[in-house]
């Protein structure tokens, strides 16, 4: 199932989920695939936690939604990976039919030193190609303000082309809500000789405190502006909600406008903000 099926929406649309940790958490998540897969997303994401931590809660949602009739992305990490242990997940997905997935570093555990086979995402991605041929659609991470532990941008876009040079289909991008950040890295990985669409990461304002937390971890800059009217809100949630809707559906007219091949929404396992931004943005 394919947004290209759905001629409503302006670019091809994916969705992000997290591996619920509770059978209401599964049943919500039912719910909320069910919801937005109506939107005929090109496909659906499911995060890994760090060190792998939720591989089998990985496995269980993907499965879940295969079997709902949608394409499933599962993310893989580096971080604890073992070339062995990669075949065997690969192999188990490859018998759902799943050949579409997210590769990433990882973020280690809070706290351990994990080890694995693999330091950097080029070399899963580089992996994956070598064991696995063409077959699989890969996507990597991209940081259009680039990456937090990285304090040099060249630096940066240089890994980000390694991924590529090594077999990446397309990037996501790590959420951002000022565009020009956008087309500024994508000028500048095509400059590298990295032409993989590069589709931006798109956050609805769920909940405007977790994400200005995000934000600062992360070096995303929200716009002062948002900053001010959003804190100048207080507890009113409706306001925040109206507002938030605006400035996402804006940034995701832009991003159209100026050529991004897609979006990929980062649903916190929620639909009703995501389902109405690509609502308005179909017009």
């Amino acid at each position: 199932m394919s947004a290209s099926d759905h001629s409503a929406n302006p670019v091809p649309i994916s969705f992000e989920f997290f591996p619920p940790n509770t059978p209401v958490g599964d049943e919500k998540l039912r719910d909320v695939v069910k919801q937005l897969g109506a939107l005929n997303p090109e496909f659906f994401s499911v995060t890994y936690g760090a060190g792998g931590s939720t591989r089998e809660k990985t496995l269980n949602t993907v499965t879940a939604i295969a079997a709902a009739g949608f394409e499933a992305a599962p993310h893989l990490s580096c971080v604890g990976s073992t070339r062995d242990g990669l075949a065997e997940i690969l192999a188990t997905y490859r018998a759902q039919n799943i050949h579409r997935l997210v590769a990433l570093r990882g973020d280690m555990p809070s706290g351990t030193h994990m080890a694995g086979d693999f330091r950097f995402a080029a070399d899963l991605v580089r992996y994956v190609r070598e064991t696995q041929g063409a077959d699989w659609h890969i996507e990597v991470a991209a940081y259009p303000e680039y990456h937090p532990e990285q304090r040099y941008a060249a630096r940066d876009l240089n890994h980000y082309v390694d991924k590529v040079n090594a077999g990446a289909n397309s990037a996501i991008t790590q959420f951002f809500f000022n565009p020009d950040a956008y087309f500024h890295f994508v000028a500048e990985t095509r400059k590298l000789g990295a032409l993989a669409p590069v589709v931006p990461g798109i956050m609805p304002f769920h909940n405007y405190a977790k994400i200005a937390q995000f934000a600062q971890r992360d070096g995303i800059e929200i716009p002062r502006w948002v900053a001010l009217k959003m804190e100048g809100f207080m507890d009113d949630t409706a306001s925040i909600r109206a507002f938030g809707i605006d400035v996402v559906t804006e940034l995701c007219e832009r991003l159209i406008a100026g050529g991004a091949p897609g979006l990929h929404f980062y649903t916190m396992n929620q639909a009703p903000l995501t389902a109405e931004i690509c609502k308005r943005l179909a017009g």
